[in-house]
């Protein structure tokens, strides 16, 4: 019997696949890793909507997730949260914004408003692929994955296909994917196990933080686990917190990190740095390949981080090579 005609499936040589330095790792350094899909988790009214929504706004503006951890790679982000009216997204959010003193009408947070989004709806993956590759987000957070889907989560054929969906989403977008899940009572050394549903989840997942209630308190312990990355300083607590008129609401770290834990070595700069400080102490325009060299990176790297500085205004391209654009005249300030 012949076989139907089909093209080579895409192969390079593993020497020439891309080598993901430290500077490029994070998202939220410490927190969420570039283009991971993962699960914040914790029980019913553990805060994991809180943690949720920081995260989304940290990257949409710029400013550390829940006031210390940095952000690496900053951008759009999208949010949809099945279980709140838009009304209270828009006051939770703007309550953050006021805390950290950011002006809510900047923000690049986009909201999705339909009343139902199914992740096994082949009509609403369309949708969401358009969406993603429109907007071109950095981070997509889905809260609660329980209201997402109407599969049995205790079925490993029905929750393997919702995950291959949203990976299929990650590896085509470039999107760091967020789900807010519950977890079980039961309770396990590792977290990652007291995942409601299938074990499949906890296996799929590449970054996760779970929220735990310290001892009846209103307190949670913050605790993350990543696979291709080390875990952060040890278990910190945080709470919901407001200022004494009840505004400004948001999620607070209001413990350390466990004894004897090590604070993690500081992160090389940005590829747009080292791209800035290469052309500053250059005295022509340096080619693409020039800068490659110099920097040691991926050419496709080097290519995104020189079109973010040219759509910034931070450098020039002409057929010399990249330079940095000059200032203006005062005249024109």
């Amino acid at each position: 019997m012949s076989r139907p005609h089909a093209a080579e499936l895409p192969l390079v040589r593993v020497a020439d696949l891309e080598i993901a330095p430290a500077e490029h790792r994070w998202l939220v350094r410490q927190l969420w890793t570039r283009r991971a899909v993962g699960i914040i988790g914790g029980a019913p009214k553990a805060h994991k909507s809180w943690l949720g929504l920081d995260l989304a706004l940290s990257v949409a503006s710029a400013s550390p997730c829940l006031d210390r951890f940095a952000v690496d790679d900053p951008g759009t982000s999208i949010v949809y949260l099945a279980e709140d009216a838009l009304p209270l997204v828009r006051a939770r959010v703007a309550g953050i914004c006021l805390h950290r003193g950011l002006p809510l009408a900047s923000l690049d947070l986009l909201v999705i408003t339909v009343p139902s989004l199914r992740l096994d709806s082949p009509a609403d993956q369309a949708r969401l692929h358009a969406t993603l590759a429109c907007r071109k987000p950095k981070l997509l957070l889905l809260d609660p994955l329980i209201r997402l889907h109407r599969c049995d989560e205790d079925r490993s054929s029905d929750v393997s296909a919702l995950l291959g969906f949203l990976r299929e989403l990650e590896r085509e977008h470039n999107v760091a994917i967020v789900l807010v899940h519950h977890m079980t009572k039961r309770r396990h050394a590792d977290p990652g196990q007291s995942l409601r549903g299938s074990g499949d989840v906890h296996a799929w997942l590449d970054d996760a933080a779970y929220l735990t209630r310290q001892n009846g308190s209103d307190r949670f312990a913050l605790v993350s686990e990543h696979r291709s990355a080390p875990a952060p300083i040890g278990p910190i607590e945080v709470a919901l917190v407001s200022r004494p008129d009840g505004s400004a609401t948001h999620l607070e770290i209001v413990g350390e990190s466990s004894p004897g834990a090590e604070p993690s070595a500081p992160l090389p700069p940005p590829l747009t740095d080292r791209i800035l400080s290469a052309l500053r102490g250059a005295d022509r325009p340096l080619a693409r390949v020039e800068l490659r060299q110099t920097l040691r990176c991926n050419n496709q790297r080097l290519g995104d981080a020189l079109a973010v500085l040219e759509r910034d205004g931070s450098v020039a391209h002409s057929s010399r090579g990249w330079t940095l654009r000059a200032a203006p005249p005062r005249s024109e300030l």
